[in-house]
């Protein structure tokens, strides 16, 4: 065998060994056949089907205003959690279509809660004044909470994610990465929502 070529065999072999150690529940569901749908790439998103689902996601968080948000609050209703900070430029650039269907969907049947991973509230609030948003985010920076609540459903440093939960606190769907059509994440709330039968 050439030897140039066996130090690249085996980094390749090395890739493959630790990308085989890391679990991530949603996409094993995915492989596995369970989810009722995928779409690669850049923003892709998992669902997970009514049967399929975990454990209800149970958290506890103060907002940049200083207010606390409890997984038991949001229980009865389709939740969407985002995920994202202020100098992150996918979150910047996603954070629009987010607080549109956030509108669109208030007294609707579901409702929106960020997660800001890295800013104080100083930083928070000058996004949101920013970029119009009107949802409140959890400040997640200093004790990771949040974080760990939801690490089986978010794999590390992957922010932006979006996940929707159901009316029972179970995580419905994922988009990983920046939301790149904001109809994939309308119909995913509209599914979420008619299944559990919170609305309409």
């Amino acid at each position: 065998m050439n030897r140039r070529l066996t130090p690249l065999i085996a980094l390749a072999a090395a890739v493959f060994l630790l990308a085989g150690c890391s679990s991530d529940p949603l996409a094993d569901q995915y492989r596995e056949g369970s989810s009722k749908g995928f779409i690669a790439g850049d923003g892709s998103v998992t669902e997970i089907a009514l049967g399929d689902r975990g454990e209800p996601i149970e958290f506890s968080g103060v907002t940049e205003t200083g207010d606390t948000v409890t997984s038991a609050d949001k229980l009865g209703e389709v939740l969407v959690v985002n995920f994202w900070y202020a100098s992150c430029a996918p979150c910047r650039a996603e954070a629009s279509d987010l607080q549109s269907i956030n509108a669109q969907f208030e007294n609707e049947g579901a409702s929106f809660l960020g997660v800001n991973v890295r800013d104080q509230a100083p930083n928070a609030i000058a996004f949101n004044e920013t970029y119009g948003v009107t949802y409140p985010s959890i400040l997640d920076v200093d004790a990771g909470a949040m974080q760990l609540a939801f690490s089986g459903s978010i794999p590390p440093n992957a922010v932006p994610t979006t996940l929707v939960l159901d009316a029972e606190g179970r995580v419905a769907a994922r988009i990983l990465g920046q939301l790149t059509s904001p109809s994939i994440l309308e119909t995913l709330i509209r599914d979420t929502i008619a299944e559990s039968g919170t609305t309409e």
